[in-house]
């Protein structure tokens, strides 16, 4: 059965959307950009346009939407962008519990006709988190200069997207690796990172040689261990509490750790460290 598009705006009380558009940061203008937002989305939300004159860019922070458009149908999961554009039909709908998204309105303009497409472009594990809080900041900033001082960033996380680079295993480690080192505490498991990472336990292990020269736990393993020599060096925690921090419940087991990677154990790198800036 052929979908039939129509402009609609039904969002229900539960949906809280931070508008962003030439009122509250006039900005924009210079990005050509005609309304942006970041919305909370929950329970009645579908939006709808036939013949919509701008390109629209839905990026999807957490929770997934389904968008219905002429070449086919869309799931938006966690860490997906869509590229919708002009002219070209599109209507999207709430596909989880809760659903968080940023989105754009470009001018349909020489700036943006890079994104001139005869479908809809579709992008997983994307990252942009930098544009999500440069908007964040630009919708609730209300100094002039330090929203001019946000531009530059939106400028350079629009063109990007604009351009992208083909998806890479070495863009996928870097992502989850940046992602590991921000839950470095978590017991992470070559399991755990693989699902994480959407790859067979060997396939992940022979690209970790490849790229890293360490298969994926001994990665881990570095990444805490220079997590905790920051910490040894930058702050007066209990060794205990640095090896907690940093995945190790045993302090026995995190000193020998550290030994082997460092050659010493992490008492005397932090007596070394401090004579040294005597």
């Amino acid at each position: 059965m052929k979908f039939i598009f129509r402009d609609i705006v039904n969002i229900g009380p539960q949906c809280i959307e931070r508008f962003i558009d030439s009122s509250n940061a006039p900005e924009i203008r210079a990005l050509e950009i005609e309304l942006a937002g970041c919305s909370n989305l929950a329970g009645n939300y579908v939006v709808g346009r036939v013949n919509p004159p701008n390109h629209t860019l839905f990026f999807s922070l957490n929770g997934q939407g389904k968008f219905n458009t002429p070449s086919g149908q869309y799931t938006l999961a966690t860490g997906g962008l869509i590229i919708l554009p002009a002219h070209q039909s599109f209507e999207v709908t709430i596909d989880s519990e809760k659903w968080d998204i940023i989105w754009l309105n470009l001018s349909n303009s020489a700036l943006w006709s890079h994104l001139k497409s005869n479908e809809a472009t579709c992008m997983e594990d994307v990252e942009l988190a930098g544009l999500h809080h440069a908007m964040e900041l630009l919708y609730s900033e209300t100094n002039t200069q330090h929203r001019q001082a946000v531009l530059p960033i939106i400028k350079h996380y629009l063109h990007r997207i604009a351009t992208p680079e083909p998806p890479s295993h070495v863009s996928r480690l870097a992502s989850l690796f940046s992602n590991v080192e921000k839950q470095l505490q978590f017991g992470w498991s070559v399991d755990a990172l693989s699902e994480r990472v959407h790859y067979s336990p060997p396939h992940l292990h022979r690209l970790c040689l490849a790229e890293y020269g360490r298969s994926p736990m001994q990665y881990v393993i570095h990444l805490r261990m220079q997590r905790a020599k920051n910490l040894l060096t930058s702050t007066q925690w209990p060794i205990a509490y640095i090896a907690n921090y940093v995945g190790y419940s045993n302090v026995f087991t995190f000193s020998k750790r550290f030994k082997k990677s460092e050659g010493i154990s992490p008492r005397a790198y932090r007596e070394t460290i401090n004579e040294a800036e005597r």
